[in-house]
C-alpha cells in the first residue's frame, strides 16, 4: 500500500492559472514549532504497528531507526479487506486504544479508483463494496473514541473530474466519463454520513494541501462532499510542505467554507496562494490574507474559527519543508515521491495552539516508501536516488535515516 498524495504537480499548474484576485496584508502568525520531544497527548501509540513490524525484520542502524519512529503516535491505516474483516481490524486496534486511554488515528484508504492507478492504485470494486465496507468500519468503532481520516487523495484525484474552471483533470480511467466524478462524492457522501453518526468519532475530509488545490477549489469540493457534517478536513499527507504554509493554508480553506455557506460567496473568488500571492515567494501570502479580510467584510461576517470546519495537519515528513527539485533536470520531478532531504516535523499532539488547527499528526507512516519514483525518466531507478526505491508501502530504511537526521525538531536517540 502506498499512502501519497499523487498527481499535485499536475494539478498546481492548472489551479495556477484559474484563481486570480487581487488585495494584501500581512500574514497571520502560527504557533512555534514543538519541543522535540513534545508527547502524543493521548494519540494511540500502537505497539503493532507496521513500524514495530518491520524493526522485526531489520538489522543494525535500520532496526534502530524503526525502533526509534515506533516511539511516537501515527496512523493506522485500512485499506482492503471484506467488511468483516475491516471491522475486525479496526475494532482491535480501538480496543486496544481504549484499554490504553488513548485515541486511535484511523486512516479509511479503499474509495474505488484509489490513486487513479497510480503508486497507491487499488480501492473497492464498486459503491456498494465500498458502502459495505465503510459499514465495517463504522462498527468496528461503535461508541468509542476515534479520529477518522477518510481517503486521502479522495477529494484531490477524482476521477474524470472539472475543477471550476471547467478543465477536466488528469485522472480519467478507461471506460468511464465524467459520471464517476459525481459517483465519487456520493461514496464520501455516504461515507461520511455513516461515520458522522458514530456518537465520539472526529471525522475529516481530505483538503489536499498547499502546493496542490486552490482554497476555493478545495472548498467547492468539500462542500459537496458534506463536509458540513464532518469535523473539518485533513492537509499535507503524504506531503512535505511547512507548517509555516500548510497552517495558513487550512485557515484559508477554512474561511472560504464559511464564506461559501455563510456569506453565498462563489469560491471562485476566494483568494489563493497563487494570487493575490506568490506561491515561490512565501512574503508575498499576506496579500491573501488582506483579499480574505476584504471578502469578510464585503459579506459582512465575521471569522469564527471555534465554529468554521478545522484542519489536521500531517507533519509526519515536513521538518525540512518541500523538495526543490535540480533546475530542469526532470520531466515531472514527482515532488511528492520520496524526496531526499527531508526530515520528520513537529510531534504528533492535539494541543495544536491554533484555532484553525486540531491537531498535528502523523498521517503517514514515517519510514514507509511513496513507491518506485521514476521523475519521468521510465525507471525502474529512482534517478534522483541512483536506485530502485522499494514499492508503496514497504519499508524505505534510507529514507528513514534522512527523515531522523533531518528532523526539525531534533529527534532525541532512543
Amino acid at each position: 500500500m502506498v499512502h501519497s498524495l499523487s498527481g499535485s504537480e499536475v494539478l498546481l499548474g492548472e489551479m495556477v492559472k484559474g484563481f486570480a484576485l487581487g488585495l494584501a496584508l500581512s500574514l497571520a502568525a502560527i504557533s512555534a514549532p514543538a519541543s522535540a520531544e513534545t508527547p502524543a497527548a493521548g494519540i494511540f501509540v500502537d505497539p503493532n504497528s507496521t513500524v514495530k513490524q518491520a524493526a522485526a525484520r531489520l538489522e543494525g542502524q535500520a532496526r534502530d531507526d524503526a525502533l526509534l519512529l515506533s516511539r511516537f503516535a501515527a496512523g493506522s491505516w485500512l485499506t482492503s479487506g471484506t467488511p468483516d474483516v475491516v471491522e475486525a481490524r479496526v475494532r482491535d486496534i480501538v480496543d486496544r486504544a481504549t484499554a490504553a486511554g488513548q485515541v486511535p488515528v484511523l486512516i479509511a484508504y479503499n474509495i474505488p479508483f484509489r490513486d487513479c492507478a497510480l503508486y497507491s492504485a487499488g480501492g473497492a470494486a464498486d459503491s456498494a463494496a465500498y458502502r459495505a465496507w465503510i459499514e465495517g468500519f463504522a462498527a468496528g468503532i461503535g461508541a468509542r473514541e476515534a479520529i477518522v481520516i477518510l481517503e486521502p487523495d479522495g477529494l484531490g484525484v477524482i476521477p474524470w473530474h472539472r475543477t471550476l474552471g471547467g478543465t477536466v483533470e488528469h485522472c480519467q480511467p478507461a471506460g468511464q466519463d465524467d459520471r464517476a466524478a459525481d459517483e465519487r462524492y456520493a461514496q464520501l457522501r455516504g461515507a461520511v454520513a455513516i461515520l458522522s453518526a458514530l456518537p465520539d468519532v472526529r471525522l475529516y475530509l481530505d483538503g489536499t494541501g498547499s502546493s496542490w488545490l486552490a482554497p476555493g477549489e478545495a472548498a467547492h469540493r468539500l462542500i459537496k462532499a458534506d463536509v458540513a457534517r464532518a469535523t473539518g478536513f485533513f492537509l499535507n499527507v503524504s506531503n512535505f510542505e511547512s507548517d509555516a504554509r500548510v497552517v495558513s493554508y487550512a485557515r484559508w480553506v477554512s474561511d472560504c467554507i464559511a464564506l461559501v455557506t455563510r456569506g453565498g460567496r462563489d469560491p471562485r473568488e476566494c483568494p489563493s496562494q497563487y494570487a493575490p500571492a506568490d506561491f515561490t515567494d512565501q512574503a508575498t501570502w499576506g496579500a491573501t490574507d488582506a483579499a480574505f479580510d476584504r471578502l469578510f467584510e464585503q459579506a459582512k461576517l465575521r471569522r469564527d474559527p471555534v465554529a468554521q470546519k478545522r484542519a489536521v495537519i500531517d507533519t509526519s515528513r515536513n521538518g525540512q519543508g518541500s523538495w526543490q527539485p535540480p533546475a530542469g533536470r526532470y520531466a515531472d520531478a514527482e515532488v511528492w515521491c520520496n524526496p531526499p532531504g527531508r526530515g520528520l516535523g513537529r510531534r504528533p499532539t492535539l494541543d495544536s495552539g491554533n484555532p484553525y488547527v486540531d491537531a498535528f499528526l502523523w498521517i503517514k507512516i514515517p519510514g514507509e516508501s511513496d513507491g518506485e519514483c521514476h521523475r519521468g525518466q521510465g525507471g525502474p531507478a529512482d534517478p534522483e536516488r541512483g536506485m530502485t526505491a522499494p514499492p508503496a508501502g514497504s519499508w524505505f530504511a534510507q529514507q528513514a535515516r534522512e527523515l531522523i537526521e533531518f528532523a526539525n525538531p531534533p529527534i532525541a536517540p532512543d
